[in-house]
Order: structure tokens, then C-alpha cells, then sequence
């Protein structure tokens, strides 16, 4: 047996294992979530939703997620070899697993995503990953709204105590019964004649109502900390 054959055996072998370990740590939190109808209502009235949230804060936010499996939202997930393992997380959390990213197999995955949301209503966007720069919307999210005719939300998700990692973005993890508040924002429509100048404004005023709006929810939440 090759390296990578005994590799990929041990990393299903493992699947099962983080998954329940990952049920069990968000089952720790204590969510509190504001503006759900907001969500609800633009997928009863417009089909089609695209969820835009930091690479940041997306951890605490699968705590939330399985309440929508049933719509089977799709995510973007890297083309490496590690990210089998977020993939098939992702699977058995309810989620639809694309593989791509902006950096690596981006086109393709575009491409993908735009077929599933044919058959999918939601798709969950991590709109600075996979390597930044954190808190930077990249354009690919104002195309794909463009494209598919689908809704953006804004999604901000804040804690009241958590560790940092020393990641690119600053990656956050709750601590282990910390509050977590998910706070759906308005949703933004993007028309589908754009030329570059009202593309880059669509890019810029999503961008501006993440950073405010994770900016408001940190302070809410009383723990102060470099976003």
C-alpha cells in the first residue's frame, strides 16, 4: 500500500470520529439568532440565496447550519488533500460540498456552484477565504449573485469569548459555553447588466456592511478583540 493510499484510509477512517467530536464541541455553545425570517422569507420569495460570512467565523456558525439542511446549501471547499477531510464533514453536516477556491480551480468551482444552485436554493460563501486578505470581499461573490439571479445575506457571526489562532485571518474558535449570536443582515440584489465600475460597488458596499456589521456585533457581545 502507497503513502497516499494509507493516507486516504486513515482519513475515513477518522471522518466519523471528527464529526461526532465537532457535534459535541458545538453542541457547547448557546446560540442566540436574529433576523432567521429575513432568510426564510428571501428564499420563499426570491428561490435562490447566497450566505456571505468571514473565514474568520464560520466555525461557530455550524452550530447553526444543520437547521437548514433540508434546502442542502452548498459551500466551496479547497482542492487540497486536507480539504477532503472539511468535505466530508461538511456532507455529513447537511451541506453540499464544491470543490474549488478563488485561488485553485476557482473557474471550475464557479461553474459547479452556478449548476447546483439550479437544483440547490442556498449557497454559503466564505467571501475572503481561503487565504485573504481577511475581511476582503473578492469579486467572485458579486459574479455568482450576478450570474444565478440569487440574493445575497450577509451573515454576521459573533461570541463573547473565543481564542485566536495565529492564522492569516485570525482564525476564531468559541471557547466551550461561550454565546454565540448569528445575525442575519438585509439582503443586498445584484443586478445582472453590470459593468466593472458598479461590479467594484456592489464588491465594496457588501464588504462595508460585513465589516460594520461584525464591528457592531463585537462590541454588543462586551468582549473586545481585533477582528
Amino acid at each position: 500500500m502507497g503513502i497516499w493510499q494509507a493516507r486516504y484510509l486513515l482519513l475515513y477512517q477518522l471522518i466519523p470520529v471528527c464529526y461526532y467530536l465537532l457535534r459535541f464541541y458545538l453542541s457547547l455553545m448557546r446560540i442566540r439568532v436574529v433576523g432567521e425570517e429575513i432568510a426564510l422569507g428571501c428564499l420563499a420569495d426570491y428561490g435562490r440565496v447566497i450566505v456571505a460570512v468571514w473565514h474568520q467565523r464560520f466555525l461557530p456558525a455550524l452550530a447553526y447550519v444543520t437547521k437548514f439542511r433540508n434546502f442542502e446549501p452548498i459551500v466551496m471547499i479547497s482542492q487540497s488533500r486536507d480539504g477532503e477531510l472539511a468535505a466530508r464533514l461538511a456532507e455529513r453536516l447537511g451541506l453540499v460540498p464544491v470543490r474549488g477556491s478563488s485561488t485553485r480551480g476557482g473557474t471550475t468551482a464557479l461553474a459547479a456552484i452556478l449548476k447546483a444552485l439550479k437544483k440547490n436554493p442556498a449557497v454559503i460563501h466564505i467571501v475572503d477565504g481561503p487565504t485573504g486578505p481577511k475581511g476582503i470581499v473578492k469579486p467572485g461573490l458579486i459574479s455568482m449573485a450576478q450570474v444565478s439571479g440569487a440574493v445575497i445575506l450577509p451573515v454576521i457571526v459573533s461570541v463573547d469569548r473565543a481564542w485566536i489562532m495565529g492564522s492569516w485571518d485570525r482564525f476564531l474558535v468559541p471557547k466551550p459555553f461561550s454565546k454565540v449570536t448569528i445575525e442575519w443582515g438585509p439582503p443586498l440584489f445584484v443586478p445582472q447588466d453590470l459593468d466593472s465600475a458598479r461590479h467594484e460597488e456592489f464588491r465594496a458596499e457588501i464588504e462595508k456592511r460585513l465589516s460594520e456589521g461584525y464591528a457592531q456585533a463585537d462590541l454588543s457581545s462586551g468582549w473586545k478583540h481585533p477582528l
